[in-house]
């Protein structure tokens, strides 16, 4: 069953982007280098289409993603009309950043400075760094920042140092997310609020995905001899591998499943990314236009 979170606030915050898209000259667009079209909102898309809106993609953690495929996203990226594309991670934090407003301006250049000052919208899914960007292009705390999706929940406009005006928005998600595969990776990158997933089946889901495209990291973490087995077999192979054991020598599912999605979050099974441009010939990731009961949720259970 496909995950699907759309917190109430959400449904404001889209009404209030639709708005301001009409006066900003570019986008902004944060995704997850590990998962750059899974957490790229197909909703944001087709808002700035509309608009004819130029895009700038960032594809933050690229330090956590693997690097010959952050090569190919960005190509990838940079082969789409109107956009342009940049890698973002501890690594490189300082030079990239120094490119932001640079790349804005190449697709905005009737925009001068302080008379004809640049217009952009800070916009992504929860989770993916869009508050400490933010902060840091405007050279001071401007924005909350969280380990938790969903905190951020109206909109502002902040003037930088440079005379650039920024639109800062809600960490955003659409309604209905059709594929399945990226609900679950969305999951496991931490932008989906936890209480529309079961821990375990996302560590499930992980394993297959690293059993699949990283075997030989997925062995090197657990110190496993190999891969057989169904992934059940292997998700209890690693809870005891991680020492993850109640009394009477049954596995604690729920540490277990912890254990192997935060291992994922933080790097410590290797740089990972879970998609290639491949992976989604044929594939409708939905446009937002429907929302499903299940999927949206009251302020309260958001947090």
């Amino acid at each position: 069953m496909a995950i699907q979170w759309f917190p109430g606030h959400m449904h404001v915050a889209r009404k209030k982007v639709a708005e301001t898209l009409a006066i900003v000259d570019v986008v902004i667009e944060i995704v997850d280098a590990r998962m750059p079209l899974s957490s790229s909102n197909p909703m944001i898309e087709k808002l700035r289409q509309h608009r004819q809106r130029p895009a700038l993609k960032i594809l933050n953690k690229a330090d956590l993603a693997d690097p010959a495929l952050n090569k190919v996203w960005l190509e990838w990226f940079r082969a789409q009309p109107g956009t342009e594309a940049i890698l973002l991670g501890e690594d490189n934090k300082k030079e990239a950043l120094k490119k932001i407003p640079q790349l804005c301006l190449r697709l905005a250049p009737f925009r001068t400075g302080v008379e004809k000052p640049l217009r952009a919208m800070i916009m992504g899914i929860p989770n993916v760094g869009k508050s400490t960007l933010l902060n840091t292009l405007a050279q001071r705390k401007v924005a909350k920042v969280a380990d938790t999706p969903g905190v951020t929940k109206s909109q502002q406009r902040i003037e930088t140092l440079g005379g650039v005006i920024l639109y800062d928005t809600p960490g955003l998600m659409w309604p209905k997310v059709e594929h399945e595969p990226s609900g679950f990776r969305l999951a496991l990158g931490g932008s989906i609020g936890r209480n529309a997933y079961d821990e375990v089946e996302v560590a499930y889901f992980a394993i297959e995905q690293l059993k699949e495209r990283y075997p030989a990291a997925l062995m090197a973490r657990y110190k496993l001899p190999d891969l057989n087995g169904e992934v059940e077999e292997l998700f209890q192979r690693i809870g005891r591998k991680r020492g993850a054991v109640m009394s009477g020598g049954v596995i604690d599912e729920q540490k277990t499943a912890d254990l192997i999605i935060t291992d994922y979050r933080t790097k410590a099974i290797g740089r990972m990314t879970l998609e290639t441009p491949d992976d989604f010939i044929g594939v409708d990731l939905g446009s937002g236009e429907d929302v499903p009961p299940e999927a949206v949720e009251n302020e309260e259970d958001a947090n």
